[in-house]
C-alpha cells in the first residue's frame, strides 16, 4: 500500500468531503455533509470543539437525520439514536492479492451513465444495497449488467478518500442471482481503481455473511469493525 494512508480510511466521509467530492458538499464551519439526492452522509471535524455539533444543527436543521456513517466521534447526548449497524471496512492491500475475475472490458459489462439511472434505482428499490438518491452516480463510475435489455446488477464507487475510491452499491436482482455477476463487477471496479493507483475498499454489514465470503475470494481482507450510526438533530 506505498503513498496510500490507510488512516484516512477512518473517517471516509469527511475525507471524501473535504477532498475529491467537494464540489458535491453542503458546509456550515466544522460540519459538512453531502448535497441533497446525493447522499445522506454527514461528518464534522474530529478536533473535540464542540461547536461542530451545533454546526451540523445548522447545517441539517433541527429535528433532522444525521447519517454519521462511521464517524469516529459521537454527538451529544440530546442527539436522538435513529439505527446502529455493525460493520466492517474491508481493503485489497495489493501486493500478494490474488486476482480478480476480470475487468470493464468483460462481455456484459457496461458503464452506467446519466441515462440508466431510473433503471439503477428501480433495482436499488428492488434489491435494497444501502442508501442511493438519484444523484449518487455522480459519486463515482457505475458498472452494470443487463439481460435482454434489463439491468439485473449493478455496483459503483462512492466514497473517495485520498488514494482510495470506496466499491458500493452492490446488487442482483433475484432472478439473476447465483451466476457470479456481483464478482464479475466488483472484480472489474477493482481493477479499474488499482490501475489509477489508489486502493479499493468497502463496507459490509457484520450479518451479511456471504457477501463478506464474496470479498474476501476477490482478495479484500478487514481492515477494522466499524459501526454505522445515524442520529437526529435535537
Amino acid at each position: 500500500m506505498a503513498g496510500r494512508d490507510p488512516f484516512v480510511l477512518d473517517d471516509p466521509v469527511g475525507e471524501s468531503l473535504r477532498g475529491r467530492h467537494a464540489h458535491l458538499a453542503r458546509r456550515v464551519g466544522r460540519a459538512v455533509t453531502y448535497l441533497p439526492d446525493v447522499s445522506t452522509f454527514a461528518a464534522v471535524s474530529t478536533d473535540p470543539d464542540p461547536a461542530r455539533w451545533a454546526d451540523l444543527t445548522e447545517l441539517l436543521g433541527r429535528g433532522a437525520f444525521a447519517d454519521m456513517f462511521s464517524c469516529p466521534v459521537l454527538p451529544p447526548s440530546d442527539w436522538e439514536p435513529v439505527f446502529v449497524l455493525e460493520g466492517r471496512q474491508m481493503i485489497r492491500p495489493g501486493d500478494g492479492a490474488p486476482g480478480l475475475p476480470g475487468d470493464e472490458t468483460d462481455d456484459g459489462v457496461v458503464e452506467l451513465g446519466a441515462d440508466s439511472v431510473p433503471e439503477m434505482l428501480d433495482l436499488v428499490e428492488r434489491t435494497r444495497p444501502g442508501p442511493f438518491w438519484s444523484r449518487t452516480p455522480e459519486l463515482g463510475t457505475y458498472l452494470g449488467i443487463r439481460a435482454k435489455g434489463t439491468l439485473v446488477a449493478m455496483a459503483g464507487e462512492r466514497l473517495r478518500p485520498p488514494g482510495w475510491t470506496e466499491i458500493s452499491a452492490v446488487c442482483t436482482a433475484p432472478e439473476a442471482r447465483g451466476q457470479g455477476h456481483a464478482a464479475r463487477l466488483v472484480g472489474a471496479l477493482a481493477a479499474r481503481i488499482e490501475a489509477r493507483g489508489e486502493g479499493a475498499f468497502l463496507h459490509v454489514a457484520e450479518a451479511n455473511a456471504g457477501a463478506r465470503a464474496l470479498y474476501e475470494k476477490l482478495g479484500f481482507v478487514t481492515r477494522t469493525h466499524v459501526t454505522f450510526r445515524g442520529f437526529r438533530t435535537p
